[in-house]
């Protein structure tokens, strides 16, 4: 009997041993392998606060401010931590409804309970500053410093861009941001977003239990400090910049000027233009969705993403590839008939004469016979393999590609190829007589306004472009960006190139040009009209450079649904953009005044629709 007792002990003893070694091990796993009750003491006691750095400044061509940074404070919440509060007099505090509060925390809780986010962002100074007496009551709310974007100057909204809240697809895409941060979402901004944006460091402060910083969590050796963003050196020039969208101020359409011995683009605007501080701080959502609902959609940038026919502008790239083709000599000469229309002048002897009046027959043939080599006696095949050549140079014109400027979202229009109309019409089902529209940039040729730009510059430049660019260099270094500095050669010899100059500067100083309201007294301006057909009336077209002997600046002025042609709105434009850059001021004051006060747009919503011809 004693035996069995002896052995009921045992396992007594056993039983309260193993359990004992439980306990121990489940000490051990919470206390030395688990840190979740260490982070939770943790959160009572620490506060991790985000230093976020100054993003970096932005200055123009001559070293004028374009943006800035402004202290701002978010005011953060660790829903866990926010105990015994006053919600009456938090609410009064920071001037919102008990409704507005309980929505608030309700978004931080199914955030984390235990991680910071933020519940109030955006307060200015002058708010903080009424209510940071107060803070130390509420226990689980903190303030985070941060800057905002401030601009300087109200111009350049579509080149300097917006800074905007992360949201998903940004978290996914770079672990660097966390719920809350911000990153440029357009422009320059988005552009450059991981040099402007710098490094983030990091504060781990202790606090009692009134919610009070009492310094920082082991002497501040696991803090970090933030790294400010780079600055940037824009190649924008700040007062013709300003100057361009004054001219635009109550039309729609578009200018961009280069400098075509560098590719630097000293303006670049859309219009309508708009203040870029509309799109800053806690009003940005609001201001966004008005633009946004805008009809004359101020917010599309159409020197980067409209896609126009050129017009007659394209004409001058016709020519430089005919004559290198050998399809026409530069005394070549054509008959002005009725053939997609005469502008009633006299025919055309030569190139230079064609691109001065602009005519349209002339182009007509001159496109028929580098689609019409005859290569092939088949007519199909020959207009095959005659629109791939022509295809292939455009793209060396900059066409058809997109531009690699620096700014996102840039399109790249459309040069029709053989595979293009094979889709469209079928595999040899179409020749020369099916797409002659091309020969005068309408058909199914379209071009964005940059690329009319690139093209002044070829000229300017005698047959080489530089890819336009935004940024001359950055840093405190002035870090140049290589790409930015190489030649891109059209292949089409630099004689032929002398001969679109004269052309075009006859086209705004001969007899019979098409833009006289372009002539600068003693400045030699070199241009070219073009007429775009569209929806409602047609679109007003220029592209000009100079001075004509060493060229300083390149135009392309695009005014939309302007009745009248090139000649009669955007060259007036263009010359005065020309004028205020080369003498930093414009002496006709009269000839200003008529273009900056005139609206020729056609009004939104437009009445006429012109109907497409049918392919």
């Amino acid at each position: 009997m004693s035996n069995q007792y002896s052995n009921r002990s045992g396992i007594v003893k056993i039983i309260f041993l193993a359990v004992g070694v439980v306990f121990v091990l489940r000490l051990a796993v919470l206390q030395i392998f688990d840190d979740e009750y260490k982070e939770k003491a943790e959160r009572q006691s620490l506060r991790n606060i985000t230093q976020y750095p100054a993003r970096g400044l932005m200055y123009d061509r001559n070293g004028k401010l374009l943006v800035y940074n402004e202290a701002v404070y978010d005011l953060m919440v660790i829903p866990r931590m926010v105990k015994d509060l006053d919600t009456a007099a938090f609410c009064s505090a920071v001037n919102i409804t008990r409704e507005d509060f309980d929505a608030r925390m309700k978004k931080a809780y199914t955030y984390s309970p235990y991680s910071a986010s933020i519940f109030m962002k955006q307060i200015s100074k002058e708010e903080f500053g009424r209510w940071e007496s107060q803070l130390y009551k509420f226990k689980g709310f903190y303030i985070s410093k941060r800057t905002l974007r401030i601009y300087d100057r109200p111009i350049a909204a579509h080149v300097l861009g917006y800074v905007g809240e992360v949201n998903e697809k940004d978290l996914e895409k770079d672990p660097y941001y966390k719920r809350g941060d911000y990153i440029g979402k357009s422009g320059l901004e988005a552009s450059y977003e991981e040099l402007l944006r710098g490094t983030k460091g990091k504060r781990i402060m202790q606090v009692d239990v009134h919610n009070r910083e009492i310094g920082h969590y082991m002497h501040g050796q696991l803090d970090t400090m933030p790294v400010e963003g780079l600055n940037l050196y824009t190649t924008l020039d700040a007062d013709l910049q300003e100057y361009a969208e004054q001219l635009m101020a109550n039309k729609r359409g578009c200018i961009v000027a280069i400098e075509p011995s560098t590719g630097e683009v000293l303006t670049l605007l859309s219009a309508p233009c708009y203040d870029p501080n509309l799109l800053v701080g806690r009003v940005r959502g609001e201001n966004f969705l008005k633009l946004q609902a805008d009809i004359a959609k101020p917010l599309f940038n159409r020197a980067l993403q409209a896609q126009y026919p050129p017009g007659s502008i394209f004409k001058v790239a016709q020519a430089m590839i005919a004559l290198h083709l050998g399809a026409i000599t530069p005394s070549t000469g054509f008959v002005c008939d009725k053939v997609l229309g005469c502008h009633n002048h006299p025919s055309a002897h030569s190139v230079q004469e064609a691109i001065k009046m602009s005519c349209n027959p002339y182009f007509y043939y001159t496109y028929r016979r580098v689609i019409q080599q005859g290569k092939y006696k088949n007519i199909y095949k020959d207009s095959q393999y005659g629109l791939t050549v022509w295809h292939d140079y455009m793209l060396r014109f900059g066409f058809g590609q997109r531009l690699d400027i620096d700014l996102p979202n840039v399109k790249k229009g459309n040069i029709p190829d053989t595979a293009f109309y094979n889709r469209w019409y079928g595999k040899e089902r179409w020749a020369f007589s099916t797409i002659f529209s091309n020969s005068i940039g309408q058909g199914e040729v379209e071009v964005v306004p940059l690329q009319m730009a690139n093209l002044a510059c070829i000229v300017a430049n005698r047959g080489y472009y530089i890819t336009p660019h935004l940024v001359r260099y950055y840093g405190p270094d002035s870090t140049k960006i290589d790409k930015y500095y190489e030649k891109h050669e059209t292949g089409v010899e630099k004689e032929y190139f002398d001969i679109a100059a004269r052309g075009m500067y006859d086209v705004v100083h001969g007899a019979g040009g098409t833009a006289h309201k372009a002539n600068i007294p003693d400045i030699a301006v070199c241009g070219k009209t073009g007429t775009a057909e569209n929806y409602g009336n047609d679109h007003s077209v220029f592209i000009a450079f100079a001075p004509m002997a060493q060229p300083q600046i390149a135009v392309a002025v695009y005014v939309e649904n302007a009745q009248g042609g090139g000649g009669t709105w955007a060259a007036p434009i263009a010359s005065l953009v020309i004028e205020k850059y080369l003498r930093g001021e414009v002496k006709r004051k009269d000839f200003e005044r008529m273009y900056m006060e005139i609206n020729p747009c056609q009004k939104l919503p437009l009445t006429h629709r012109v109907k497409k011809k049918k392919k």
